[in-house]
């Protein structure tokens, strides 16, 4: 193993694509995983843009990410809810919708949830 690695988003290994131009997943592979950095673009709601993708009821996906800028609504299936932005550590369950909140993108780096999110 490397003593020292290091990868850029910028030149991410994969780019995933959320329906209709909302936003995208971009993938980096570290030893054993992914991790990603999303952008969710304002109007990006998870049921429109990456349920059709996922063809599940709601995101299956734990998540344990970081907010780099913008808002974003979690609601899960049990009715809880809770709003993160700029600088808040988030860790979903799976069984939720999410959207973004405002008028700015939303940008998450997730090291747990995003392997197989959005993949086609």
């Amino acid at each position: 193993m490397a003593g020292l690695v290091r990868k850029s988003f910028e030149a991410p290994e994969e780019v995933r694509p959320f329906e209709d131009g909302k936003g995208r997943l971009e993938l980096v592979n570290v030893g054993g995983g992914q991790v990603g950095r999303a952008t969710f673009e304002p109007g990006w709601k998870w049921s429109e843009h990456v349920k059709p993708i996922a063809q599940t009821d709601s995101c299956l996906a734990a998540h344990a990410g970081y907010v780099v800028s913008g808002r974003m609504k979690v609601v899960m299936n049990d009715g809880q809810e809770e709003d993160f932005g700029p600088g808040d550590y988030m860790n979903v369950a799976p069984g939720h919708d999410a959207w973004v909140l405002g008028d700015d993108p939303c940008v998450v780096v997730d090291w747990m949830g995003f392997s197989d999110y959005a993949k086609r």
